[in-house]
């Protein structure tokens, strides 16, 4: 397998693509190209989970993919441990820059297509919570202005064939609403520095609220996407998948929805893989990743 750190920009070692691709094996492989997986890690926009990362491609690898993780541009440079301590703020982090480092990572992927055998046909983008509100945005805004300015190419090299989000953060107007009303001291306090890593200021204004929510700008031509949750995720309430569900119906876009009964945020693959804590371990939720893996093989065959 081929392991590589690529930087996605001059003079910006924090925001890297990393690679799992599959070796050209002589044996039964020759120049054969696998379809692709970009993994966008959560982590509130503050930094991005080791724990949504690396098992999580190792996990779509052994089911023959090509994997990359993508680690894009955050409010820290660094996992924060302690939110009494925190590092210093990369005050570059905002909205749009996230999803301008998602699309290079796209570029990237598709411009060494031949060179690592990659069916650029068959690339999915997969992300969680944070990760998944970044995924969930290419998905809405790949044929964007804002991409074909900024990197001057057709809109469609960015568009996913497909994309898969896990306890995703999708209407930041729902997310304000509920955390006003319902968090406790814990989460208004995340909600407040993850704004700030997201628009810049902890008072984000209706508009800026609109103009970030994936949900808003669903169209006819978003991938088909799969979305899993958990009715009682305290962090990221599951209405988020269910307005983006029911917003993919009314538009007519191919999508599977799995809302799980009781779960923690931030399950990742809910096994021994990638647990912390015993919440983590969650035997009902792990399935969602052979569900997903099914559902990716129809849009992929």
């Amino acid at each position: 397998m081929l392991m590589e750190k690529i930087s996605l920009w001059e003079n910006c070692d924090h925001v890297y693509l990393q690679t799992y691709i599959h070796e050209n094996s002589l044996e039964f492989q020759t120049d054969k190209t696998r379809p692709a997986i970009l993994i966008c890690p959560g982590g509130g926009y503050l930094g991005t989970s080791d724990r949504e990362a690396e098992p999580v491609a190792l996990r779509f690898a052994s089911q023959g993919y090509h994997t990359f993780v993508l680690r894009y541009t955050t409010y820290f440079k660094e996992w924060v441990k302690d939110f009494n301590n925190l590092p210093t703020p990369n005050e570059q982090s905002a909205y749009p820059q996230p999803l301008l480092d998602l699309a290079q990572a796209i570029l990237m992927i598709k411009e060494h297509a031949s060179k690592w055998l990659v069916d650029t046909e068959k690339i999915a983008v997969c992300g969680f919570s944070a990760g998944a509100h970044l995924a969930a945005s290419l998905g809405v805004q790949w044929n964007s202005s804002l991409l074909t300015e900024k990197f001057s190419v057709e809109s469609d090299v960015f568009r996913p064939n497909a994309v898969i989000l896990g306890y995703p953060l999708v209407d930041y107007q729902l997310m304000k609403e509920k955390v006003d009303k319902e968090a406790d001291p814990f989460a208004k306090g995340f909600w407040d520095i993850s704004s700030k890593a997201v628009f810049g200021t902890a008072t984000p204004t209706e508009e800026q609220l609109i103009e970030v929510s994936p949900v808003n700008f669903i169209s006819p031509q978003t991938p088909p996407t799969f979305i899993w949750h958990t009715a009682d995720d305290s962090l990221v309430y599951a209405e988020n998948a269910l307005r983006f569900a029911t917003a993919l119906a009314q538009k007519k876009v191919p999508y599977e929805l799995h809302v799980f009964e009781s779960g923690v945020h931030g399950l990742s693959l809910c096994d021994e893989t990638t647990a912390n804590n015993p919440s983590h371990l969650n035997e009902d939720c792990k399935v969602w990743f052979d569900l997903a893996a099914r559902w990716l093989m129809k849009q992929f065959k």
